[in-house]
């Protein structure tokens, strides 16, 4: 499956992943009456140097996904291999508290919230520098000096590492943690939402950032976010996700203008469109999300597609890859029974 046409190296393969957190009721809630399948079989790639944009609505599981690949929840079921330059590839779901410790150096993670996930009362020095003390890579002078590179690096003045965070604007901390998440020299950076609590403006100056940053340090993203339009600036490809499951990836300019799957279809006719000229009409999605705790038979996104047959009903539809017109091999994969005969709309037809 993850054989693809490109010269770059796999650094992380998502395999089968599944996270299911259990409900319990009685007393002392002793009694396991069920699972939240929050994360359910999802399978994906990312290249050494690129971005995957991770997307879906709110609670389709796309965070517990980025905390799975850190090993922040341990993980149901499935695998998740990463290329570790000491360690080599490893199954991060499988390693002890102590190889743990030693890749977490090479995956870091952007919170979403630039306020709450900053401490209030360290300074900038005791928080970008944080990691370098944890890990026993550096301390006074040397410490002071990398903080001070650190920040100059995202756009910040070294003087600042004195300063506390309540002194910051939302942009402003936002580059500090970003500064927090680079101490380390990652390979690979979990991006949670990270300019959605920011405004307009100072969205495009962190993805500016981040994409500089890239190019500089040879980094790799997961970016999470539920914006395509974010999604669309920053990402080399894009991964679909509905209630726990991956419904199509592919590269971001083949699943904009061409979808394969119905649920990417209703995302993207909700994109706004920068011409006010332009009038377009939502695809109606009918029905409410499914639940992770009691899914439907079938595909999960059948009781609310309009080209739903009776197979949708009752076989669920395996990710596989499918081919673009003249293409021998593709980079798009998709989780729809009727892929290769639907001809969906996608931002260019739908304006």
């Amino acid at each position: 499956m993850f054989e693809q046409p490109s010269e770059r190296p796999n650094l992380l393969e998502v395999v089968d992943l599944k996270k299911h957190f259990p409900i319990k009721r009685g007393f002392l809630f002793e009694k396991e009456v069920g699972a939240v399948k929050a994360v359910d079989g999802v399978s994906f790639f990312i290249r050494e140097g690129e971005t995957l944009g991770l997307v879906g609505e709110s609670g389709c599981g796309k965070t517990t996904i980025g905390r799975l690949i850190l090993r922040a929840h341990n993980p149901t079921a499935g695998q998740v291999w990463f290329q570790d330059r000491r360690m080599g590839r490893v199954d991060v779901a499988r390693l002890d508290e102590g190889e743990l410790r030693e890749l977490r150096q090479n995956m870091q993670l952007i919170f979403q919230d630039p306020y709450s996930s900053l401490n209030p009362r360290m300074t900038l020095l005791e928080i970008v520098g944080e990691p370098l003390r944890n890990h026993g890579l550096a301390k006074g002078n040397e410490l002071k000096a990398r903080v001070a590179e650190l920040l100059k690096v995202v756009g910040l003045r070294p003087e600042y590492m004195t300063r506390y965070p309540h002194a910051f604007s939302g942009g402003q901390r936002q580059r500090i943690g970003v500064a927090r998440a680079l101490a380390l020299h990652p390979q690979l950076v979990v991006c949670d939402e990270p300019v959605s609590a920011l405004d307009v403006s100072v969205q495009a100056q962190i993805l500016n950032l981040l994409q500089a940053l890239q190019g500089e340090f040879g980094l790799t993203y997961l970016f999470i976010s539920h914006d395509l339009s974010v999604v669309e600036h920053i990402s080399d490809r894009v991964a679909v996700m509905y209630v726990g499951k991956l419904v199509e990836s592919a590269a971001t300019t083949d699943l904009f203008l061409t979808p394969r799957h119905p649920y990417t279809e209703a995302l993207l006719s909700s994109v706004p469109k920068p011409d006010p000229r332009i009038r377009t009409e939502a695809v109606p999605l009918t029905g409410e999300v499914a639940d992770p705790a009691h899914p439907p038979s079938g595909c999960y996104f059948h009781p609310r597609c309009k080209y739903r047959i009776d197979r949708c009903v009752v076989e669920e539809p395996m990710l596989r890859p499918i081919a673009d017109a003249g293409a021998s091999a593709s980079d798009h994969f998709v989780s729809c029974h009727r892929a290769e005969e639907l001809r969906l709309l996608g931002v260019a037809g739908l304006a």
